[in-house]
């Protein structure tokens, strides 16, 4: 199989509108985020299988289309360290077990999409090879030019940093043209939309005005990172059924994180 090239272009897509930007075709590898809490449906914990399956048949869809794709997906279903803490674990034993929990989550995907036909691996940054393969980049890079999905699991493999930081990390590692976040809300709000009708929805963001305004996309490390590797985030909702596509066409609802235009 012959390897493709990728050109980020990052100069061109970063002065380009969100529509445009999404609909240029510059980009031919992208990362996914998914929060854990996608994956339980209608329940208030753990992994539902329908919810698992049908996330599954939108990332093969979006895989169709040619991108190369890498996963990253939150363990909030399961147990969250942050939680953890708060009610009075170490943090970095509640951080841990949190990790543990985005393995459990990326297996049931892996497991999901196999079922669909599309070749997968799991790459987690806490070694158990009894189950999945230990992050290593150039590996990853050949599982992806060989059409296959990486999954990155365990976060960075290190308390105190959220699977949001373990997304942009290996974004940049992969060197991936767009980050994109499906949370349960469209976009980035000013506000909580779910406790603020009246919040608004932004079409395009910079990397600063997120930090300076404390705007809860990702967490700051993360934010950081891709501002600093000229690598876009893309926030939309992944509970709309067929979401995926229509973000990477560029006729859904969504905003974009990149630079400042001059």
């Amino acid at each position: 199989m012959a390897l493709r090239s990728y050109s980020r272009a990052p100069l061109l897509h970063l002065q380009l509108g969100k529509e445009d930007f999404m609909a240029s075709g510059h980009y031919r590898r992208v990362l996914l985020k998914l929060s854990g809490e996608v994956l339980m449906g209608d329940q208030s914990f753990g992994i539902d299988p329908d919810t698992v399956a049908r996330v599954a048949a939108e990332v093969k869809a979006a895989k169709d289309t040619g991108l190369e794709l890498c996963l990253v997906i939150g363990g909030g279903n399961i147990f969250r360290g942050m939680a953890g803490a708060a009610k009075g674990m170490d943090r970095a034993q509640a951080d841990y077990m949190g990790m543990l929990a985005t393995v459990m989550n990326a297996l049931a995907m892996q497991n999901a999409l196999e079922q669909l036909g599309v070749q997968t691996r799991v790459q987690s940054a806490i070694e158990m090879d009894k189950v999945c393969e230990p992050v290593i980049r150039r590996r990853a890079e050949r599982h992806l030019e060989k059409g296959r999905i990486v999954i990155f699991a365990a976060g960075v493999g290190a308390p105190y940093f959220t699977t949001d930081s373990g997304a942009a990390l290996r974004a940049a590692e992969m060197k991936c043209d767009a980050l994109l976040k499906g949370t349960s809300v469209d976009g980035v709000y000013d506000a909580d939309p779910k406790k603020v009708p009246t919040a608004k929805r932004y079409e395009t963001l910079s990397y600063d005005r997120v930090l300076s305004d404390n705007l809860k996309v990702m967490d700051a490390s993360a934010v950081a990172l891709c501002r600093d590797n000229s690598i876009p985030i893309v926030v939309f909702s992944i509970r709309e059924q067929g979401n995926i596509l229509k973000v990477l066409d560029g006729s859904g609802t969504f905003t974009v994180v990149t630079q400042e235009k001059d």
